[in-house]
């Protein structure tokens, strides 16, 4: 993901009259050869194997952070307390307890804090978000959010450290995958007031990669079943979060159903809005939306978005929220909304352990 950034930053000049322009000059990593690749890029002018050593670094302001989950808390709280502002990665800690912890601290020292969470930026995911807060769906049937993979269903792929519970947190897939699911309806101001949760393990072992079996114990595979209060309205939510969902290479979906109107989008069709209304008849419309991103820039209407794209959409929004700059548009995750996504993931695992529907308090 560090260098997806230096992407996004070295295509700055893509954007239109916008008021920040940022600049990659250190870098931090402790394996050599992960290190060494930035050095082609332009400005770069630190190299650190040590984290510290970057924060130490008065040509710093801010740092964004991409390591495995157990590592969340301590280099969070390192970046906090060297002065700088921090991008960090989902899920914001290891657990609940931990993200509490980080959003204090940056509540504490004053310091500006968001979360990385790139597919909302789509411009189908915009449209959709928009038709979610026009409040003309009439009464609200359902709603349904979820990102999918299909990356583990082969079983000889080694495990990595996504696939322990000492390193990716015992949420698993949805500390992996989970706040991609939840950053829209958060945004929305949703909330969960019970859920059920069915998880699976699939694969208890796999492959160390060293000649031996490493035990996987993340869960791989997660739905919860929501009650939530949507647009004033109590209505179903399901939440969905697989890393074993065939045919499923990288895809998140929004979908949101009403009486009168409803919207879906799904990065499987990256350029398609889908919108449902009701007359006479009922009608599912297809509208191909182009290259209508949230900040403007050098690129045509008529092309089509990607990944790269919306991640530098997502940076643009940081940094021109950071700025004062954010204008209305749609922000990153913030703290509380890390937060929250937490607290849903362990209301699921109490719901797992227990085979039970289980309430979540006021204000979750």
């Amino acid at each position: 993901m560090g260098r997806e950034v230096a992407s996004a930053f070295g295509r700055w000049f893509a954007l239109l009259d916008f008021p920040v322009r940022p600049q990659l000059v250190a870098v931090c990593d402790v394996n050599a050869p992960a290190l060494d690749w930035f050095r082609q890029v332009p400005g770069v002018a630190h190299f650190d194997p040590d984290h510290r050593a970057l924060l130490a670094r008065a040509d710093v302001d801010v740092v964004y952070v991409a390591v495995p989950h157990h590592l969340h808390e301590s280099i969070y709280f390192d970046v906090l307390r060297a002065g700088k502002d921090l991008f960090a990665e989902k899920p914001f800690g290891l657990d609940l307890a931990a993200a509490r912890r980080v959003r204090d601290e940056a509540e504490r020292l004053g310091r500006f804090v968001r979360v990385s969470s790139e597919f909302p930026f789509f411009p189908g995911a915009q449209r959709a978000i928009a038709v979610a807060k026009s409040g003309t769906l009439g009464r609200i049937l359902e709603a349904r959010c979820s990102f999918l993979h299909s990356s583990d269903l082969d079983p000889t792929k080694p495990a990595n450290w996504k696939r322990q519970n000492a390193t990716c947190g015992e949420g698993g897939v949805m500390n992996d995958l989970g706040l991609h699911v939840a950053h829209v309806p958060l945004r929305l101001g949703w909330r969960v007031r019970s859920l059920h949760a069915q998880l699976q393990k699939i694969y208890p072992t796999r492959p160390d990669g060293k000649g031996g079996v490493a035990v996987c114990d993340t869960w791989d595979n997660a739905t919860l079943h929501c009650t939530a209060d949507i647009a004033g309205q109590s209505a179903p939510l399901t939440l969905e979060m697989k890393r074993l969902a065939p045919g499923e290479t990288n895809t998140w979906s929004f979908e949101l159903l009403g009486t009168e109107r409803g919207v879906r989008f799904s990065t499987k069709e990256p350029k398609t809005l889908w919108q449902f209304r009701r007359d006479k008849e009922q009608w599912w419309e297809k509208t191909d939306l182009g290259f209508t991103t949230p900040f403007k820039t050098i690129t045509g209407g008529i092309f089509e978005p990607g990944f790269p794209d919306v991640l530098q959409q997502m940076w643009a929004a940081f940094l021109a929220e950071r700025a004062g700059r954010l204008d209305g548009r749609f922000g990153c995750a913030t703290p509380d909304e890390a937060v929250r996504h937490h607290e849903l993931w362990t209301a699921a695992l109490e719901s797992q352990r227990t085979q039970s529907v289980v309430t979540l308090p006021p204000g979750s």
